[in-house]
């Protein structure tokens, strides 16, 4: 059996990465798990990427929740990525806190962790690493990358940095920048975290003591923005809690009165066991600093001059964090760059989050996208 390909498997790359801040690093972890068996001629590899607080764990077994896979409904044998036709990988991003190298990662110039010495990075360089990971696998080129959110970016990164390793793109409720909006919620949250004492400038690693209101906090605010009102009013509304022999009454103080309000507390505690605050801070970074077309002028064209990808993309009609505008923008580019892209907005309530939930008309469009002959 190779023992390059299955589940929990990590790499040591020499590297370096060469990062859009002008530094190198190296050597660099990537932990990764693979799904199904590449073929002889190695052609069917699909590389899913995840999104902000996402991991390698998207169709197996998370070893600290215990929850399935953040895509198990996707990806597996006969499902829309389809296990028994294609080796699906999906890597732990670079800067992230699942065995891939980041703020956590043992520094080895000092034998501690990195903290806030590790450098900031951008999209393009999680896409730098996974390109790494790629060669390493022995795959030339990708039958196709497929990702959402901030997976989306890293699809777009992809088709844009090695055209010539992509045949196909699935951008699923993304955008080629981050808007103002967005950074301005993204920094709620890293404030929300520096400001908590056990933040300790990012030095939390030796009092195993990290800042877990702040990240809890950080996570509160963001979730909102992967819902929709619809999707709040129908599930939460304006209820109250019930609470022993009062049901549905008001504390007239500042617990969890209202369900909607003890959801978004439960949502921050549950992340704080799974999640490092400082790669938090690291990732959304990478995702405010992004913007496809800076490198080329303004002109979100060019980033596509060069790609023979397919590329398929999918928009949400309740998604206000990435809306319907975002995608027609990147489909608009890659027209003016003469790509072969295909379009669709779906129907849904649930907001941002729908492209991970329950989807048949998605389930269609990516099964027949990754089919599709070439």
């Amino acid at each position: 059996m190779d023992e390059r390909f299955g589940l929990d498997r990590r790499v040591r790359l020499l590297g370096p990465i060469p990062l859009d801040s002008g530094r190198g690093f190296a050597p660099v972890e990537i932990a990764y798990e693979t799904y199904g068996a590449l073929n002889a001629d190695a052609g069917n590899g699909v590389l899913v990427c995840h999104a902000l607080t996402g991991d390698q764990y998207c169709a197996s077994e998370h070893p600290l929740t215990g929850k399935p896979g953040w895509w198990a409904r996707m990806v597996g044998p006969g499902k829309p990525i389809d296990t028994d036709r294609y080796c699906v990988i999906c890597a732990n991003v670079l800067g992230s806190c699942m065995g891939s190298s980041g703020p956590a990662s043992v520094d080895p110039a000092t034998d501690a962790a990195y903290g806030m010495d590790f450098p900031v990075i951008t999209i393009a360089d999680m896409v730098r690493a996974q390109e790494l990971l790629v060669g390493h696998l022995g795959i030339e080129r990708l039958h196709a990358v497929v990702g959402g959110s901030m997976g989306g970016m890293q699809a777009l990164v992809w088709a844009s940095l090695f055209p010539a390793r992509v045949a196909r793109a699935v951008v699923i409720a993304s955008a080629a920048r981050h808007s103002a909006q967005n950074i301005a919620f993204h920094e709620v949250g890293r404030q929300a975290i520096m400001a908590d004492p056990k933040w300790r400038g990012g030095a939390y690693y030796a009092e195993n003591d990290p800042p877990a209101a702040g990240l809890s906090v950080a996570r509160m605010a963001a979730h909102i923005t992967y819902l929709s009102e619809a999707g709040l009013t129908d599930k939460f509304g304006r209820r109250l809690q019930d609470r022993p022999g009062k049901p549905g009454a008001k504390s007239f103080g500042f617990d969890a009165d209202f369900q909607v309000e003890s959801y978004l507390r439960h949502q921050g505690l549950s992340f704080t066991g799974r999640f490092d605050a400082n790669s938090y801070l690291y990732i959304t970074r990478a995702m405010d600093y992004f913007d496809l077309a800076d490198a080329h002028d303004g002109r979100l064209a060019r980033a596509f001059a060069s790609t023979k990808s397919r590329f398929c993309v999918v928009s949400f009609d309740s998604d206000w964090l990435y809306p319907t505008a975002e995608s027609r923008r990147i489909v608009h580019a890659l027209n003016g760059a003469r790509a072969d892209v295909s379009f669709v907005e779906l129907a849904s309530p649930f907001g941002h989050d729908a492209f991970l939930l329950d989807n048949p008309e998605l389930d269609r469009v990516v099964s027949g996208f990754l089919g599709a002959a070439a």
